[in-house]
């Protein structure tokens, strides 16, 4: 399952949309995620888009018919009274898409409505979900969704879920105009990893799949093969291959792909490295081989990429 899913749902208008606000109303976690969507509803109108926005008691009091449900909480968040959390749960579950931001991922997992669902946690919280990581499989992506269920670390992540949510629903036109508003000029994708250092996302949790990242980001020109790594790091390669896929939802060999497409990216925007240049310092030999990849990937080619750095901000 893909966002592209959620695509359906544009055709079934108006589209109702619930958010739970169970967190601080200054966060960046709810500014970047209602923020968006509220620019897209009043340009829109209520014929195409009806945001609902109430607190967990106003949920679990009186329930509705939603598209999507989500609740939002920052990481700070104190988890909601065990009752009240349950019985918001039960309502937002009511939703074809549903899920949560923030903190309130964790919590959904504490529920156990997330057992062998891929959810995106805030890495600040990974310590707290050591003990359900046998039942959700813990991604470190900004954002994700599996089947039914649609997960956001939060933070600055929110804007770019609510952005991918306007365009996905409703169009690259309109998410330029909610973009143009926020001064917005890049959104991130889900593929993009919470931007910390890996120690601290799973050093607690995982120290041999730390140790393995640790390598790969060391070793981006020369990239190491999946049994060099596993024999360095003193595991199988179906060990290793089993670490990946619970903890990052992906093999190996595909986590140093992304890794060195990432850095490959960030060079094209912020040095002057000709294209071939930036292609071999990240480990590919082949020019058609780097531009293929990056394309899958991002969506357009290392060429399009560098054009990025000359465009405005804002104006």
């Amino acid at each position: 399952m893909s966002f592209a899913n959620l695509s359906r749902i544009g055709l079934d208008k108006p589209l109702r949309l619930l958010l739970v606000h169970a967190g601080d109303a200054e966060s960046i976690t709810w500014a970047g995620l209602v923020q968006p969507l509220r620019l897209c509803a009043r340009a829109l109108g209520p014929d195409a888009l009806q945001l609902d926005v109430r607190t967990p008691e106003q949920v679990a009091a009186q329930g509705g018919n939603w598209h999507i449900a989500l609740l939002v909480a920052d990481e700070t968040q104190a988890p909601l009274r065990a009752e009240l959390c349950r019985a918001v749960i039960e309502r937002c579950r009511s939703a074809p898409f549903w899920g949560g931001v923030g903190a309130a991922v964790l919590w959904l997992a504490d529920a156990g409505v997330m057992d062998g669902v891929r959810i995106a946690l805030p890495w600040a919280l990974y310590a707290d979900a050591e003990a359900k990581a046998e039942r959700a499989i813990l991604t470190p992506h900004l954002f994700d969704i599996d089947g039914p269920h649609i997960t956001c670390c939060g933070g600055a992540a929110s804007i770019d879920f609510s952005l991918t949510l306007i365009e996905t629903i409703f169009g690259a036109d309109v998410q330029a105009l909610v973009k143009e508003a926020l001064c917005v000029d890049k959104v991130r994708g889900k593929e993009e990893r919470q931007r910390v250092a890996l120690q601290a996302r799973f050093g607690v949790l995982q120290p041999k799949l730390s140790e393995a990242v640790t390598l790969m980001e060391a070793n981006i020109e020369e990239p190491l093969s999946t049994d060099d790594i596993a024999s360095l790091v003193g595991l199988s390669r179906r060990q290793l291959e089993r670490l990946f896929k619970q903890y990052l939802g992906s093999l190996p060999s595909r986590y140093y792909l992304e890794l060195r497409l990432q850095r490959s990216r960030q060079l094209l925007l912020d040095t002057h490295y000709s294209i071939v240049q930036v292609g071999l310092m990240c480990g590919f030999s082949s020019g058609s081989h780097f531009s293929t990849a990056f394309g899958t990937l991002f969506g357009n080619t290392p060429r399009e990429e560098r054009q990025r750095k000359l465009m405005p901000l804002c104006d």
